[in-house]
């Protein structure tokens, strides 16, 4: 785990109608999360305007952790080297407790397509994803944490459980995982494995973060929307979850009919509380 993040509590994810609330009241959060495009302005990352203006000012009060949505790390594209520098200048101006990114693909022939994609489960998509990360890694100066995403489709040449081409990814790259619970309880659903298994199967010296969110009912399948309170379902997944690889540091995500700051406050709460129930028996 990285020396910034050991011991965190459960963080929010910062969002532009909360500023004036977290700046002008300063709430007790562990950390904040920030998404990395939302800042990276228009000169190399030396810009961002007002939205740059609130984040440094956030970071003074609090860790923050920079997550991204559009490094397309699947991609069998060259690696934007102009993103990278953008990336690496908020980086150098933010200074945050960690860095990352999704494990899928995002965009062809450099066109952005605004979703993140699953990838097939093989060796050589593990290989040509490690070497990514790596690279990227190398660029930075820095290690990152890959996520798994929820999914809804799946490849006919996968060769191997998502958790485990997970693990393979993050051991060849050297990098960390950030494990979205919510992420594992859907595409379980919709693929029908057990997020139990999903759990057991990633190695608890990968994981550096968790992410919680809500999801909604779709036709036929679940869909990760990030509009809705955390599901029984995955209150009770990332009990295990915690059971397995401790109090990482974990991040409650809502991004659409964002509620108010308290009801935010209410999830994280809840958060805190499944995290001491399932460490109630390890302390025993």
């Amino acid at each position: 785990m990285t020396r910034d993040m050991a011991g965190r509590g459960v963080g929010l994810g910062l969002r532009p109608v909360h500023y004036g609330h977290v700046l002008e009241r300063r709430p007790a959060v562990s950390w904040f999360e920030a998404i990395s495009e939302n800042y990276m302005g228009l000169r190399g990352g030396q810009g961002g305007g007002r939205p740059l203006e609130h984040l440094e000012a956030v970071r003074g009060l609090y860790p923050v952790a920079l997550h991204g949505v559009s490094l397309n790390l699947g991609s069998a594209d060259p690696l934007d080297t102009a993103y990278l520098k953008k990336l690496k200048a908020l980086i150098a101006r933010v200074e945050p407790c960690a860095v990352s990114d999704h494990l899928c693909w995002t965009g062809v022939d450099r066109r952005n397509v605004h979703d993140l994609l699953p990838l097939p489960y093989d060796e050589r998509t593990a290989a040509h994803v490690a070497a990514r990360v790596r690279a990227v890694q190398d660029f930075l100066g820095r290690k990152i944490l890959v996520e798994n995403v929820s999914s809804y489709v799946t490849y006919r040449r996968s060769a191997m459980p998502e958790w485990e081409f997970l693990a393979s990814v993050a051991r060849r790259a050297g990098c960390g995982i950030l494990l979205d619970v919510n992420n594992i309880h859907v595409s379980a659903a919709n693929h029908g494995f057990s997020g139990l298994d999903y759990l057991e199967g990633v190695p608890a010296s990968l994981v550096e973060e968790m992410h919680l969110a809500g999801y909604s009912q779709g036709e036929g399948l679940l869909i990760d929307t990030h509009d809705h309170p955390v599901s029984p379902a995955v209150w009770r997944l990332y009990r295990a979850a915690v059971g397995r690889f401790g109090p990482v540091p974990t991040l409650i995500e809502w991004d659409d009919k964002i509620p108010s700051f308290s009801r935010l406050q209410l999830e994280a709460r809840r958060a805190e509380e499944a995290r001491a129930d399932a460490l109630r028996p390890v302390l025993a």
